[in-house]
């Protein structure tokens, strides 16, 4: 790769876009060159509207561009592997939302297609780049929280139009899929390693995904995490780890923003910490996959590290469904 800015293209004009187009317009790297979308009338509206230079009627027809270097994959759920691995076959990397896949065979596939045309695939889980979650799991390595015994989390939302694809079975649609996702790869990342056993209960909406999840995982050294996730709840997100000499409270995880603190509770002394990151939210996912491309560095979220997220939703929703803790392998 030579030195000009990797040149993007974004599949569908899908609404997280809006969040991706100003931090590739902020990095001197990468260049925002094309959108598609599945006419051409919609394309061109959405490329007038952001100022993107080209627009094309088919996602075939960006993917058949030879001046694209990476695409975006902001697909539904159940489109993810599906497109990426016809981006990679095109000779594109790939940034991909999450979930990465519904499954572990999925996620294996895109693994297969990423070694066999020697491309990069990346999850898109933004809040690992930001300075915020690389500040917790500074402060949880360091041990100054003690041995960790308890982690709990939880992401929730009112989501009111029914026929939103979040509430579609056949389109990857469930809480757990959509937000439940976040805590459950936190608290992964947070420990350094991989549940052993799972127990989850769901409340299934008309469609018959769940609208609401709780969840409970048991860790190597008797490490526990409980979470919940949901459609039919206030808006909620948090994070508090628990050790044994101390507690660490993360009111915005997920989302953090270029000001954010966290709060450090030892003893009787509690401690604000300030965090300051980037302007652009969604910056870090962008310049870590420049650094995979063109510096050969491997992604901060790879895709062994995705598969086990996906395992650890599977096992859950087994779990729902059987009403049986779930043992992983």
């Amino acid at each position: 790769m030579n030195n000009k800015p990797l040149r993007w293209g974004l599949i569908s004009t899908a609404r997280i876009n809006r969040k991706l187009i100003p931090a590739l317009r902020a990095s001197k790297r990468s260049q925002l060159a094309a959108v598609a979308s599945r006419t051409q009338t919609a394309a061109d509206a959405y490329a007038r509207q952001w100022n993107i230079p080209r627009a094309f009627g088919s996602y075939e027809d960006l993917l058949a561009d030879p001046e694209i270097d990476v695409v975006y994959n902001p697909l539904p759920n159940h489109l993810h592997i599906e497109w990426s691995i016809k981006a990679m076959q095109a000779g594109k990397h790939v940034l991909c939302e999450k979930p990465l896949a519904l499954t572990l065979e999925a996620v294996d596939e895109l693994a297969a297609a990423a070694r066999e045309y020697g491309r990069v695939v990346a999850e898109a889980f933004m809040y690992r780049h930001h300075p915020q979650t690389l500040k917790v799991k500074e402060i949880v390595d360091s041990g100054k929280l003690g041995e960790i015994q308890l982690i709990k989390g939880a992401f929730t939302f009112m989501l009111s139009n029914e026929n939103d694809i979040r509430l579609n079975p056949q389109m990857g649609g469930g809480s757990i899929w959509d937000v439940g996702c976040y805590p459950i790869s936190y608290i992964r990342t947070m420990l350094g390693q991989e549940p052993q056993e799972v127990f989850g209960q769901q409340v299934l909406g008309p469609g018959g995904v769940d609208v609401s999840f709780i969840g409970q995982m048991r860790f190597p050294g008797e490490v526990y995490a409980q979470f919940d996730s949901g459609f039919r709840t206030p808006f909620r997100t948090y994070i508090e780890i628990t050790g044994r000499q101390g507690c660490l409270h993360v009111p915005v995880p997920f989302s953090p923003q270029m000001d954010t603190r966290i709060e450090l509770v030892t003893g009787e002394r509690t401690r604000s910490i300030r965090i300051r990151g980037q302007k652009e939210l969604y910056q870090g996912e962008v310049e870590d996959l420049a650094d995979a491309v063109l510096l050969g560095k491997a992604p901060r979220i790879s895709l062994q590290d995705s598969r086990a997220n996906i395992a650890a939703i599977r096992a859950l929703l087994v779990s729902a469904e059987t009403q049986k803790p779930v043992l992983l392998k």
